[in-house]
C-alpha cells in the first residue's frame, strides 16, 4: 500500500500555490496530488497544530501562503531565494518522486517547503512539518497503532522511514508506537496542540541545557509552543540562525 504513503506527501500540493483544496487540480506534472489521506491522518495532524472549528485570522495583514518565522517575526518569502522557477523545480522534484521512502527523506531535507505555512490563518505553522506529521501518523495507523499508543521519541541521528519528523546534526525526533528503548513521551489520548506538554514530559532531553546558552533558549521556548508543526520548524530555524 505504498500508494497511500505517496499520497500523504502529495496531499497538500495546492497550498504551495495558494489554491483552495476544493478548486485545486487533481494532478501536477502528470502525477495525482491533493488526494484524501486515509485513516484520518490529515485531520489528526491538523489538530496537532491548529484549533478545530472555523479558522480565524490570527495575524493582521498577513494573508499569504508564506510562513512567518517565530525567530525573526518576518515572512520566509525571499524573492531572491524563492523565484517561481526555483520553487516549481524543487516542488516538482518532491512531488513527482514515486518511492515513498525517498519522498520522506526529501521532505526532511527540503528548505523550500519550509517557507510555506499549513494555513494562511495560522502563519507560524509549517507545511513541511505538517506533511511529515501526516505521514508519520498514517504509517503508524496502517501498522495498527491508535493515536493514544503514540509517543514522541528522541533518536540520535537515525532516520526511521515515514516516522522521523525532524532530523538534525545532534538528534532526530519521530512519532512511533514503539520507542525502541529511546527517551520518549506519550502524545496523549487525542490529537491537540500538545507539543509543549510532550516535550516537557520527555524522559531525557536531547539539548545541553546545563552548559549551552543557545540550547537553554531553545529549550525554554519549546516548552511554550503548543503547535507541533510550529515547534518542529522552530528547531530547524533556530539551528539555521544560531549554528552558523
Amino acid at each position: 500500500m505504498s500508494d497511500e504513503m505517496v499520497a500523504a506527501y502529495r496531499h497538500d500540493a495546492h497550498k504551495i500555490n495558494g489554491q483552495p483544496h476544493d478548486y485545486a487540480p487533481e494532478t501536477f506534472a502528470g502525477v495525482p496530488v491533493n488526494q484524501t489521506v486515509p485513516h484520518g491522518a490529515d485531520g489528526d495532524a491538523s489538530a496537532l497544530s491548529r484549533p478545530r472549528g472555523q479558522p480565524e485570522q490570527t495575524v493582521e495583514n498577513h494573508e499569504t501562503l508564506y510562513r512567518l518565522s517565530l525567530i525573526k517575526g518576518e515572512s520566509r518569502y525571499d524573492p531572491q531565494e524563492f523565484t517561481r522557477n526555483d520553487v516549481e523545480s524543487a516542488v516538482r522534484g518532491l512531488l513527482t518522486e514515486d518511492d515513498p521512502e525517498t519522498m520522506h527523506r526529501a521532505w526532511l531535507e527540503s528548505d523550500v517547503v519550509s517557507a510555506f505555512n499549513e494555513s494562511v490563518y495560522y502563519p507560524y505553522t509549517s507545511l513541511k512539518y505538517h506533511t511529515l506529521l501526516v505521514a508519520a501518523l498514517l504509517d503508524n495507523y496502517r501498522a495498527g497503532h491508535e493515536f493514544a499508543d503514540l509517543r514522541l521519541v528522541v533518536d540520535n541521528d537515525e532516520i526511521v522511514p515515514h516516522r522521523t519528523v525532524y532530523v538534525g546534526e545532534e538528534f532526530a525526533l519521530r512519532i512511533d508506537g514503539d520507542a525502541r528503548g529511546r527517551p520518549s513521551a506519550r502524545l496523549g489520548s487525542r490529537p491537540w496542540r500538545s507539543w509543549a506538554s510532550a516535550w516537557n514530559r520527555l524522559e531525557a532531553h536531547p539539548l545541553e541545557t546545563a552548559h549551552d546558552k543557545y540550547d537553554m533558549v531553545l529549550d525554554a521556548n519549546l516548552r511554550r509552543i503548543g503547535a507541533w508543526s510550529t515547534a518542529l520548524q522552530y528547531i530547524e530555524d533556530f539551528r539555521e540562525v544560531f549554528d552558523e
